[in-house]
């Protein structure tokens, strides 16, 4: 990693943040003296005063995140967003150091690897923070003001944010400088976001020297999808420059445009000021830039078709790749050709019933409407045939025509009775007890004789 460096923070709007949002206390909390606690310092039993420790770690975390704060220093963010009059919460170099020691949000940004030393130079910096971190990092960070942090939260969420911007683009090889760009242009935080990405196996440093044009190129080949990333190969290292030459080539068509304009203006001027030999030495000056665009600009067309065809052939050797695969395994578990044939017919028979059932489901049902005449027309052809087959009825025979006036008598003695009960309930609701009791049992014995 380079020198430490604290970012350039508004530490004003954070401050305002905090107030207006009462983070660390509201009025009542300030009336009632309870905000007090959170300002001591730690004493007696971690159970005691761990309520505080969560409560300040969660609010750092929330303020880094918030305002993107990757580098933090310590007394910064107490002074400028703690200070209650002169009082700074004395337990907060005891969280800080919490934070850093066993909770994980805090890191010293030494204590990544940069990816861009030498090999020789990693293994001194994995040996050295395994033998001297505990021993001396931390003693000698305890009265250090000045010590800058590194916050993890942050820096995760960031190099998420990276590897979202190049899945978008589909860009898996970039150079050093537009992954720099992409992480805000700070060195140390492309640095930082490089060193996590390459200890999670999610980014690998490329580095190319060309002798015969003295150049070094640097570039990061990062894995778009959830799979380490692979090793660089010669294929890559031959992207990378062609991805450098097009930015290259994008500048200097950017500053012979510059170049064109400038002269064109110069030439405008001195024609109108009447000096033409002026004018015509901007006038050659302004064909050169103009050639010398025209030629920038096919190179540039040719690298990018170049680029388009290496695409292209990753993609169909993927797709051949696959092929492959799925040869092999039909050949090992024995499957043949008709039988993928079948498979992949069902398959899409399948689908196409599926789709046929979605559309059926999101389709509104239809109603058909009809026509209140057409009813009143089937309506009287119900009727006539309803009065036609009485009419044609057969006479019923006498026998029959006893019996069901019998079935009719019985049916109306029955309904008589259960009227007679019905009244007989009402009535006894209605009277009181006493009049229940004074009823004659001739009469009941009538009721029950007309019941049975």
């Amino acid at each position: 990693m380079e020198e430490e460096e604290e970012e350039e923070v508004d530490w004003r709007e954070v401050r305002e943040y905090v107030v207006a949002n009462q983070l660390v206390g509201d009025e009542e909390e300030e009336q009632g003296g309870a905000w007090r606690a959170r300002f001591k310092d730690f004493s007696g039993q971690r159970c005691d005063w761990n309520p505080v420790f969560l409560f300040w770690r969660d609010l750092i975390v929330s303020i880094c995140l918030r305002f993107g704060i990757m580098f933090l220093r310590p007394s910064s963010l107490i002074n400028n967003c703690f200070n209650r009059g002169g009082l700074t919460p004395l337990c907060l170099p005891r969280v800080f150091l919490l934070m850093y020691e066993e909770e994980g949000h805090l890191v010293r940004p030494h204590q990544l690897l940069d990816p861009r030393t030498g090999r020789l130079s990693l293994l001194f910096r994995k040996l050295s923070n395994f033998l001297f971190t505990s021993s001396t990092t931390c003693s000698d960070d305890d009265d250090d003001d000045d010590v800058v942090y590194l916050v993890m939260p942050v820096l995760k969420e960031k190099a998420g944010q990276l590897l979202q911007l190049l899945s978008e683009d589909n860009s898996s090889i970039v150079t050093f400088s537009r992954f720099q760009h992409l992480c805000g242009g700070s060195s140390s935080s492309a640095s930082a976001i490089l060193s996590y990405l390459s200890s999670q196996s999610k980014a690998r440093f490329l580095s190319l020297h060309t002798p015969s044009h003295h150049l070094h190129i640097q570039g990061v080949k990062v894995s778009l999808s959830a799979s380490p990333v692979s090793n660089a190969s010669s294929l890559d290292y031959d992207v990378l420059h062609l991805i450098w030459t097009t930015e290259t080539l994008d500048h200097q068509l950017s500053v012979i445009e510059k170049r064109c304009e400038r002269s064109k203006k110069s030439a405008l001027a001195s024609l109108a000021s009447g000096n033409k030999n002026v004018a015509l030495r901007h006038m050659r000056a302004l064909k050169l830039a103009t050639e010398s665009r025209d030629k920038c600009t096919s190179l540039l067309n040719r690298v990018e078709e170049v680029l388009h065809l290496i695409a292209n052939a990753e993609s169909t050797s993927k797709v051949s790749e696959a092929l492959q695969i799925g040869a092999q395994a039909i050949k090992e578990n024995k499957i043949s050709v008709k039988e993928v044939e079948r498979t992949l017919q069902e398959l899409e028979d399948s689908i196409d019933l599926q789709k046929q059932v979605e559309t059926a489901l999101e389709s509104p049902p239809s109603y058909t409407f009809v026509d209140e005449e057409d009813i009143e027309e089937e309506f009287k052809k119900l009727e006539l045939e309803i009065g036609s087959g009485n009419n044609a009825q057969p006479p019923i025979p006498e026998g029959e025509a006893y019996a069901a006036a019998t079935e009719t008598e019985a049916l109306d003695s029955t309904e008589s009775l259960n009227e007679a009960f019905s009244n007989l309930k009402v009535a006894d609701g209605m009277s009181s007890t006493a009049a229940g009791q004074n009823i004659p049992d001739k009469e009941t014995k009538n009721l029950e004789l007309e019941a049975a």
